[in-house]
């Protein structure tokens, strides 16, 4: 038996027991809080604490579920790389550092957790050794790092309370000053690691993983850590700190939406799609919804999960090649596949009545019932209409037309393994969505909205399906609208030129004066100043001193004759 079916059974049976135990904490109101101090430091005990209640547990059933799916999947996948076994090992630390996050209600012990997201993953971007690879993986390290001092520095500011377990401070704790500030320093560290502007470029860079990796980390572990953590969190948020949130992540799901109309690439037009369900799930959030935010999260971990295997499956067959110009007539070729992708695709779109649809329906009603400015109400909309373009955009590219490679005798449905895995999830992304909001809301909400504007959500999904579909006809003979605006073509493209802020803005300053003192001081002045003078001055002195020396006899008789003709000319 293989490596990595050994590790998909025992993430699978893992991941049923949990879903039970969820289904018993969720029944009888129950929750179990473990401790452990390690350390008992001027009477601030540092603790491994564990939380076992109705949503770490069943966020962790979903975690493992898909992880088993996808280590099952990579048997096939990553089958002929020499080095499997470490691979699989990579993925399972990696979710081992997901599930010490999702249990530690205590800031040190989510640290050991959220540095192990950071390493691991670290690791995974540079699977391949190339230089693409370590360029992303740098940018996905650092760009990390920025929310590791941020909880950190919370770390340090909770010690105030002479404990870091944040769960027992958060009602008597609200209003007061040092939660406040702890509460800013946990926004920025989420929003680092839910690619929130400005810390997005990484996201899309992260896709230098092998494919297996990036439907683990955009589905259920690494980006969703920062949405559970503020989950958790959400509790203590004032008014200033929500309308930040709010103002922040509604700008990156637009800016994801309409990035991932302009890009070719596949993976990255997922991986700009998960962008924009991250700005969904954290705007809603921001509006007091965390129990929605939180269901969103699972039913986008299922379908985002088999986007992404299906979009594997299509690399896999296509000899690597990513482009969605080179696909066209997929469906022909990989029935099953192409059927698997369209329904996760459409469960992205919230198509009634599959998984993605319970969840984004119901954000888009709660928000029409809620009193808010013009600026959200527009911008979740036409985000939601950007996503079903998007969408639409890469169904006629990879699924319509004819095929547009060099060669389709290759191209078909035999990965046994692969389509195994990919089956395993497309169930629950089919029920898994009434399913939940049967299980997570024993009490319906109560919707009360005109007409027109329940309507309006199906009208959105109808508008983007055109948009996209308009915007992407693609023939010889015919125009692309955007050659017509090119540098805004490029502008949205480009994520708003955040990857470039990211990497060239932040280290073209410190590159150019480095170089400029190098040039100036080190091979400059403190060189024919320094080191460089006295060398040459001591150099010119040793040779004078080896000249003497070698000619001490005529300098002698030269300085008698010297002295001689000194004394006749005096006397």
């Amino acid at each position: 038996m293989s490596f990595c079916i050994i590790y998909s059974s025992l993430f699978f049976f893992s991941s049923v027991s949990l879903f039970l135990v969820s289904i018993y904490y969720m029944i009888f109101d129950y929750s179990v809080i473990l401790e452990l101090e390690l350390v008992n430091l001027n009477s601030s005990p540092i603790e491994m604490v564990i939380l076992l209640d109705w949503m770490s547990t069943l966020f962790m059933s979903f975690v493992l579920f898909i992880s088993s799916m996808v280590v099952y999947y990579s048997d096939d996948y990553m089958h002929g790389d020499f080095y499997i076994n470490r691979f699989i090992v990579l993925v399972s630390l990696f979710v081992l550092s997901m599930m010490l996050l999702i249990i530690s209600p205590n800031l040190i012990s989510i640290l050991l957790g959220w540095d192990g997201l950071g390493l691991v993953s670290y690791c995974l971007v540079i699977y391949y050794q190339n230089v693409k690879s370590f360029n992303s993986g740098m940018l996905t390290a650092l760009s990390n790092r920025v929310g590791d001092v941020a909880l950190l520095l919370a770390i340090a500011w909770m010690l105030n309370y002479g404990s870091w377990n944040f769960l027992f401070y958060f009602e008597c704790a609200k209003n007061d000053m040092i939660m406040v500030i702890i509460s800013v320093l946990v926004v920025v560290a989420a929003m680092t690691k839910s690619a929130q502007i400005p810390f997005s470029a990484w996201l899309p860079a992260a896709m230098a993983a092998p494919t297996p990796v990036s439907s683990l980390v955009h589905s259920s572990t690494l980006v969703t850590a920062g949405v559970y953590l503020l989950i958790r969190f959400s509790v203590v948020f004032n008014s200033g700190i929500m309308l930040v949130l709010l103002f922040i992540s509604s700008l990156t799901m637009f800016m994801a939406g309409l990035g991932a109309n302009f890009e070719f690439d596949l993976k990255k037009i997922i991986a700009l799609s998960t962008l924009s369900q991250l700005g969904l799930m954290l705007s809603i959030l921001a509006l007091g919804g965390s129990q929605l935010a939180f269901f969103h999260l699972l039913t986008h971990a299922l379908f985002k999960a088999l986007l992404f295997m299906c979009a594997g499956a299509m690399i896999h067959n296509l000899s690597n090649c990513q482009d969605v110009r080179f696909m066209g007539g997929i469906v022909n070729h990989m029935p099953l596949t192409a059927c698997m992708f369209f329904i996760s695709n459409m469960a992205l779109c919230g198509l009634p009545f599959l998984s993605g649809f319970y969840s984004k329906d119901l954000i888009l009603e709660v928000l029409s019932m809620d009193y808010l400015n013009f600026y959200v109400f527009i911008i979740f909309f036409v985000s939601t209409g950007l996503t079903v373009s998007y969408t639409a955009r890469l169904i006629y590219y990879s699924m319509m037309g004819d095929f547009n490679f060099f060669s389709y005798h290759h191209i078909n449905d035999n990965g046994f393994i692969m389509l195994k895995g990919m089956m395993g999830l497309i169930f629950l992304v089919v029920l898994g969505g009434s399913f939940l909001s049967w299980l997570m809301f024993p009490k319906p909400y109560y919707i009360c909205l005109p007409f027109y504007m329940k309507m309006m959500t199906i009208f959105v999904i109808f508008i983007g399906f055109w948009m996209g579909f308009e915007f992407s006809k693609f023939s010889v003979n015919y125009t692309s609208k955007s050659l017509r605006f090119l540098e805004l073509s490029n502008f949205c493209g480009s994520m708003w030129n955040l990857p470039i802020l990211s990497t060239l803005g932040a280290i073209y300053g410190p590159l150019f004066l480095g170089h400029y003192f190098f040039k100036i001081v080190d091979q400059g002045w403190s060189e024919c100043a320094g080191a460089a003078n006295l060398y040459f001055n001591f150099k010119s002195l040793s040779s004078f001193s080896t000249i003497l020396g070698s000619n001490n006899l005529k300098v002698f008789l030269s300085m008698i004759v010297f002295w001689v003709v000194i004394l006749l000319v005096l006397f």
